[in-house]
C-alpha cells in the first residue's frame, strides 16, 4: 500500500470513529415505537364497538447538536474527493443526517418525507425490471390467496410457547457464535414478534410460535442480523459497519429474507404478510387512516392482534388521520427482488466473493462493489461468521445458475400439455 494512501485511509478511519460517537443518541426504531398497552385498550373498545384513533404522543427531541457533528464528518468526507471510502463515510453520514430529522419531526406530517428519503415508497421501480414493489406485492398476495385452501389442508396444526422457542433458539445460536454471547429473551413490551441486535434477540411473550417461525426467526434475525453486526464489529477501520444506520435497512431485510428463501424457512403466507405491508403504506400515503388500514389487514385474513400490529407499523411516528406513512415496510419485498438480483449478477460475472463481503458488516449492495480492493487488501476484514448456506459455495452456484437459466421460461406462453409432451 502506497504511503499517500495509507495516510489517507488512517484519516478516514478516525473520521468514521467520529461518526459512530455522533450516531449514538440515534434510536430511530425505538422512537417511533408504541407503548404495548395501546394495543390492549383500542382492541378491547374495537371489541365493544367503540372505535377511534389510538392516541400516540412521541417524545420532543431536539438532535441539532448531533446533527452538527454529523454534517461536519460529511464536510471533512467531502474534502477526501472521489475516494470510495469516503464516499462510504459521507453515505453514511447522509442518512444518519435524514434520521435526526425524522426523530425531530415525530408525530407530524413531516416524517413521512424523511421516511420515504430513507426507505423509499411503494411504486418504486425494482432494479433491472420495468415493474415496481406494488406489482410484486399485488403478484405475491394473488398467488397466496388462490392457493390459500390447497395448502392450509397440508399444514400441520403445530405451534410453539416463546418459551421452548427461547429454549431451542438458544441452543442452536450458542452453537454457531462461538466468539460471542447471544442471548434469546422474551419480552412483553415487544409490538412485533421478534427483534435482534448485536448481542441479543427479543420474542414477544404469550405468543405462538410455528414451525416456520422458529426457523425464519434463525436464519433471518441471528444468522442475518446479529451475525452481520458481529461481523461489523470486528472491523478495526471501519466501525459503522457495526451499527445500523438507515440506509442499509433495505440491503440488510433483503438480505434477511433471501437467507428465509434460500433455507427453505420462507412460506407463502409470509410473503403475503410483507406484500400486505406495501398495499397498506401506499393507501396511508394515499388518505387511509389508522382504522382503515387495520381493517383491511382484517379482511385480509389477519387476527384483530395482528391487524393491529401490522398497521401500527405503518403509522410509527407520523399522523394516525391518513396522508403519511412509515414506509420501512416497503424494503423487504424490495430489498429481497434487489439482494436476489444481486446474486444472480454476481454469479453472472465470476464475482461470488462478492457475496461473502455483504455479511462482513452492516453493508448495501453498492458499498460491497464499491470497497472491494480494502477487502482484497485486507484493510476491510472478512466475516468472522458466515451462514450455513453461504460456506456451501458450490450449492449456492448450482441455485443461482439454475435460477439464471429457468428465469428467460416465459410460463404464461407455458400450458399443461407441453409439460406433458415434454416429458
Amino acid at each position: 500500500m502506497a504511503e499517500d494512501e495509507a495516510r489517507t485511509l488512517q484519516e478516514l478511519a478516525a473520521l468514521d470513529r467520529r461518526l459512530v460517537q455522533a450516531a449514538k443518541p440515534i434510536k430511530l426504531l425505538s422512537a417511533v415505537s408504541w407503548p404495548a398497552r395501546i394495543q390492549a385498550e383500542f382492541l378491547e373498545r374495537w371489541r365493544h364497538g367503540r372505535v377511534h384513533l389510538p392516541e400516540i404522543t412521541y417524545p420532543r427531541a431536539d438532535h441539532s447538536d448531533t446533527r452538527t457533528e454529523i454534517e461536519s464528518v460529511q464536510e471533512t468526507a467531502h474534502a477526501f474527493g472521489d475516494h470510495p471510502v469516503a464516499d462510504y463515510i459521507w453515505r453514511t453520514a447522509e442518512s444518519l443526517d435524514i434520521a435526526t430529522r425524522l426523530l425531530d419531526a415525530l408525530g407530524t406530517e413531516e416524517v413521512a418525507e424523511h421516511s420515504i428519503r430513507l426507505f423509499g415508497k411503494p411504486g418504486d421501480e425494482l432494479p433491472g425490471s420495468e415493474v415496481h414493489n406494488i406489482d410484486a406485492a399485488r403478484h405475491f398476495i394473488g398467488l397466496a390467496d388462490e392457493l390459500s385452501h390447497e395448502l392450509a389442508a397440508q399444514e400441520a396444526d403445530y405451534c410453539l410457547s416463546a418459551e421452548t422457542l427461547q429454549t431451542e433458539l438458544q441452543e442452536q445460536i450458542s452453537r454457531f457464535f462461538v466468539h460471542h454471547k447471544v442471548r434469546v429473551e422474551i419480552d412483553p413490551t415487544l409490538m412485533a414478534k421478534a427483534a435482534a441486535g448485536p448481542t441479543r434477540i427479543r420474542l414477544r411473550s404469550a405468543t405462538a410460535f410455528s414451525e416456520y417461525d422458529r426457523h425464519q426467526l434463525l436464519e433471518h434475525e441471528a444468522f442475518v442480523h446479529s451475525l452481520t453486526a458481529l461481523n461489523g464489529r470486528e472491523q478495526a477501520n471501519l466501525p459503522t459497519l457495526g451499527i445500523n444506520s438507515p440506509r442499509i435497512t433495505a440491503t440488510q431485510e433483503g438480505l434477511a429474507t433471501f437467507a428465509e428463501l434460500m433455507t427453505g424457512s420462507i412460506d407463502i403466507g409470509r410473503m403475503k404478510r410483507i406484500s400486505m405491508r406495501i398495499i397498506a403504506i401506499d393507501m396511508a400515503l394515499k388518505g387511509a387512516d389508522f382504522i382503515d388500514v387495520f381493517k383491511y389487514f382484517l379482511d385480509s385474513g389477519q387476527s384483530e392482534t395482528d391487524s393491529f400490529t401490522s398497521a401500527q407499523r405503518v403509522f410509527r411516528g407520523v399522523p394516525l388521520t391518513g396522508g403519511s406513512a412509515f414506509t420501512k415496510d416497503t424494503v423487504y419485498l424490495h430489498g429481497l427482488l434487489s439482494v436476489h438480483t444481486f446474486f444472480r449478477w454476481a454469479l453472472k460475472n465470476s464475482r461470488l466473493k462478492l457475496i461473502r463481503h455483504l455479511f462482513a458488516g452492516k453493508l448495501t449492495l453498492h458499498d460491497v462493489i464499491a470497497l472491494e480492493p480494502w477487502f482484497d487488501s485486507g484493510w476491510l476484514r472478512p466475516p468472522l461468521y458466515i451462514p450455513h448456506w453461504i460456506s456451501r459455495a458450490n450449492g449456492l452456484a448450482g441455485m443461482l445458475a439454475f435460477s439464471l437459466f429457468a428465469n428467460r421460461i416465459r410460463l404464461d406462453r407455458v400450458q399443461a400439455e407441453d409439460l406433458v409432451l415434454g416429458l
